[in-house]
């Protein structure tokens, strides 16, 4: 069995590894962790904003096999900021972030997380550095899914809401 602590205590992860986004119905995902991005992002296509109670919210699909378009789920979230982000390719880009929880092996701590239209990636999220600092990560980077996938109960709040959406 793989070590999941380091001999210090802090917690490991794999270069890949499994979360869950509850709030957003989420039950698995798999991210890349990714240390020289310093914010998360989550693949996050038809983005519309609204108002609910008097604050900022934004909906939008995503699709949980990334590369899989035909099932995708509906989301929506508060808009806690919008923020320029220099892309990997080196363009700015304007995103919406959302503050949510994520959980990550047995750890369950809220991120923060952009929305970007992240198709021609091969991972539907990046876990970006940011979120890894008060979970107190060690990284190891020679493996890959070192946690458990997440056991997410359902629920109203945990429950997928799938559709299936056939592209031409």
């Amino acid at each position: 069995m793989q070590a999941t602590h380091s001999e210090g205590g802090q917690r490991i992860v794999g270069w890949r590894e499994w979360l869950a986004l509850p709030e957003l119905g989420i039950r698995r995902l798999q991210c890349k962790i990714d240390t020289g991005a310093r914010n998360s992002a989550l693949h996050a296509l038809d983005l519309e904003t609204f108002s609910r109670a008097g604050r900022r919210h934004v909906r939008f699909r995503l699709y949980p096999l990334h590369g899989d378009e035909r099932t995708s789920i509906a989301c929506s979230a508060a808009i806690s900021d919008q923020r320029q982000i220099r892309s990997s390719n080196g363009q700015l880009e304007r995103r919406y972030v959302i503050v949510t929880p994520m959980i990550l092996g047995q750890v369950r701590q809220e991120i923060e997380i952009t929305l970007a239209d992240r198709g021609p990636m091969r991972f539907g999220m990046l876990l970006g550095r940011q979120s890894l600092i008060d979970g107190h990560w060690l990284i190891d980077p020679a493996r890959a899914f070192v946690n458990n996938r997440p056991a997410v109960t359902t629920g109203n709040a945990t429950q997928p809401r799938a559709s299936t959406r056939g592209r031409g």
